[in-house]
């Protein structure tokens, strides 16, 4: 499943979704250009596109690649979002040859005079869209304001920077519905006809930017950022893939690193398909905690069973049932088993959604499954008017650049007992899609990333004992892995995908006082 900003999302939609239940830039316009570009023309190579200055303006409304909506509204205080390009080598290779543009977001610091300089986002995915999620989240982050630019900007390939274009509207909606679980050989066939007519539509719909949209171009990415901002070292946080991000500049860059998060920390240890296993058994861990909260409330808990594992077999049941017969949600659209396993994923990112994961089984289990196919929506990024952002598309493009892993029809069969064993709930879902960079036109980069960085200040790294999407033991491998004296270690014992948005004050006040008064916190503190 992806690691995506959705989980920010999903937060973010809480408060909306009470009240209906109770009863970042567009594709033209003042402030950026449509859809990114790639230019003919080189710019001098690294040394002229570091010297580049950028034109900050009004930002407009999301484009749809970013997920639409309306333009980002003033801070607390008057302060408005600001948005421009960057331009950068397509090939990293060929700096002096043909580039494209990155878009950018940012929000000046409140106290000038002690600004730090810029403090750069990214909010997972592969393939969320940074100038569209922070504006959401700038009052989370005003602490760190007093001192920092806030930034943050769409990957290349992602959103507003030549983005990765797959399958259209109508496509997906099929594409989403489709059976990720083959029970015979006729719906295997069909599994494997959709992924290739996916996979090809990617192909035939995306420019020359397939093959260099992975994870060490987007950190060379950062580190021309980096210098175009005017910084002499790199202020970073990032949370989920960010964190993969995060360590692959450090790796690259490590004496330009300055005061850097890694939040949701992903297992840099891990090849694809162990990633997607250990994503088994974080949504399985996740899913018993939702459970067992569930029964200890007693009759409160609309769900049927006097324990964790009876309500996970209902589940299951719901499930089987959802595979034979999909049943009415939204408009004419039915849930069905894929979307309904996609909504329930989605609602285990944040513990502020369990009361909806409950109401939504509780009503598929009436037979509307509206709710649950509300969630599946938002993770696989659908808007209310049936467009999709190009978060997956480019989550897609970015894996399969990065990861070597290829699995075939038989090699993904022969792994699904390991993940049937780890997640009775998941596991049939996500060892199928071990299958997403089957036939694939761009070869992978790696394993697994190399995230050694020795010299690199110290990184702080978070994990929380309770995160689906990044199992928490990913937090101590990001940290070794990163190098003795580099990678600190936080814990926070809780829920949900990501700690500093948590709420929780002791995790707030560590990484405030680290980003803004440079106290490096002890080696293993635990949270709170």
């Amino acid at each position: 499943m992806p690691t995506t900003s959705s989980a920010l999302r999903a937060v973010a939609l809480t408060a909306s979704l009470a009240v209906l239940l109770a009863a970042g830039c567009s594709d033209s316009g003042e402030g950026g250009r449509a859809g990114g570009d790639t230019n003919t023309t080189g710019a001098g190579g690294l040394k002229g596109l570091a010297a580049q200055e950028l034109t900050w303006q009004k930002c407009p409304a999301p484009s749809e690649a970013e997920g639409g909506g309306p333009a980002p509204s003033a801070l607390p205080g008057g302060t408005a979002w600001e948005c421009s390009f960057m331009d950068v080598p397509l090939d990293y290779a060929k700096p002096d040859g043909e580039t494209m543009e990155l878009a950018l977001i940012r929000a000046a610091a409140v106290d000038q005079q002690k600004r730090i300089g810029s403090l750069i986002f990214n909010f997972g995915g592969p393939g969320g869209s940074g100038v569209a999620s922070l504006p959401g989240f700038g009052e989370d982050f005003a602490d760190l304001r007093t001192r920092y630019d806030l930034v943050s900007f769409d990957p290349r390939g992602v959103g507003r920077s030549v983005p990765v274009e797959c399958e259209g509207n109508r496509e997906l909606d099929v594409y989403y519905a489709k059976d990720s679980s083959p029970d015979d050989a006729a719906e295997e066939k069909a599994y494997q006809d959709s992924q290739r007519a996916y996979t090809d539509a990617c192909e035939r719909n995306s420019g020359p930017e397939l093959p260099h949209v992975g994870t060490a171009n987007a950190a060379r990415d950062l580190d021309l950022m980096r210098q175009v901002l005017g910084d002499r070292k790199l202020h970073y946080f990032g949370i989920s893939y960010g964190t993969e991000l995060g360590g692959v500049y450090a790796h690259l860059f490590p004496k330009n690193v300055g005061r850097a998060v890694l939040d949701a920390s992903i297992d840099p240890t891990k090849t694809s398909e162990q990633a997607s296993l250990g994503q088994a058994k974080g949504f399985q861990l996740a899913f018993e905690n939702f459970a067992n909260a569930c029964v200890d409330r007693g009759d409160d808990c609309p769900l049927p069973g006097n324990s964790a594992r009876e309500i996970q077999d209902w589940v299951v049941e719901l499930l089987d049932r959802l595979d034979e017969k999909p049943i009415p949600a939204i408009g004419e659209r039915k849930l069905t088993q894929s979307l309904a396993t996609t909504g329930i994923a989605q609602t285990l990112y944040a513990k502020e959604l369990w009361q909806y994961l409950e109401q939504g089984l509780d009503e598929a289990d009436g037979g509307n499954g509206g709710l649950l196919l509300t969630f599946a929506d938002l993770m696989n990024g659908r808007g209310d008017t049936g467009h999709y952002d190009n978060s997956a598309a480019a989550n897609t493009a970015i894996t399969c650049a990065d990861f070597t892993g290829r699995y075939s029809l038989a090699q993904t069969k022969a792994r699904l007992p390991e993940f049937r064993a780890a997640s009775p709930l998941f596991g049939d879902f996500l060892g199928w899609g071990l299958m997403g960079c089957d036939g694939w036109p761009v070869p992978g980069e790696w394993a697994h990333p190399d995230v050694s960085a020795p010299g690199s200040a110290p990184i702080v790294v978070i994990g929380a004992t309770g995160d689906p999407a990044t199992p928490y033991e990913g937090t101590k491998a990001m940290a070794d892995a990163l190098g003795e004296g580099v990678g600190v270690e936080l814990t926070y014992k809780g829920e949900g995908h990501g700690s500093y948005n948590s709420g929780d004050k002791c995790v707030r006040d560590v990484v405030n006082a680290y980003l803004l008064d440079g106290e490096v916190p002890p080696n293993g503190k635990v949270c709170p």
